[in-house]
């Protein structure tokens, strides 16, 4: 009986780890895109903003892709000519959209609003990691719904200056007292643990 039961706690604690691992969430796993596009080289080298890509992510549920016309404002004149580029060049001159993999993919029953976070506070970071040190983006977090509601039950820590919410590498020890004070603004006007955390919030 007594084997029995530590089999049992073993299998189970077996089942959690297996089902937060790597395997199962895709987190930590670079996957590789129709074009060599480093985020590092664009947005921590360059300094490019985020909303320059992703330029729908304050005002829709989706931060949005770019179209292939964003990479060719640039590359039209920089390495206009580099093999790397060409399927850029080759969408652009076919009209036809590139097919990025996606790296950060919930499932259909989950609803998740990119502008109503940025609004709140929440950085890139938060959800994305530091993307803007990252060659090749891999999904920084499990995206499972213990993930989400661990945020939501207690939201303040992830809230940050406006200033600083596309900063990838923001260091919050580093936060001004001017700062301090619009967070704690921001703060008072979250909804409670128990609406944020409840089911509807997430699944409609």
């Amino acid at each position: 009986m007594v084997s029995v039961v530590v089999l049992a706690g073993v299998a189970g604690y077996v089942y959690t780890q297996v089902a937060r691992s790597s395997y199962m969430t895709g987190a930590f796993i670079e996957k590789q895109q129709p074009v060599q596009f480093s985020h590092k080289h664009h947005t921590g080298d360059d300094g490019i903003d985020c909303r320059y890509c992703h330029s729908t992510v304050e005002t829709t549920a989706t931060a949005g892709m770019p179209p292939t016309q964003t990479c060719m404002n640039c590359h039209n004149q920089l390495w206009a000519d580099s093999p790397y580029l060409e399927p850029i060049r080759a969408s652009f001159r076919e009209n036809k959209p590139i097919q990025w993999e996606r790296v950060h993919d919930l499932p259909e029953y989950a609803y998740f609003n990119h502008s109503i976070h940025v609004s709140k506070g929440v950085g890139c970071a938060s959800c994305h990691g530091d993307v803007a040190n990252m060659p090749a983006v891999y999904q920084a977090n499990t995206l499972q719904m213990e993930w989400c509601l661990s945020c939501h039950r207690d939201p303040a820590p992830n809230i940050r200056p406006k200033s600083e919410i596309y900063n990838t590498s923001w260091d919050p020890s580093q936060i001004t007292p001017d700062q301090r004070r619009e967070v704690d603004e921001k703060i008072t006007h979250l909804r409670s643990s128990s609406i944020l955390t409840s089911c509807s919030t997430c699944h409609r």
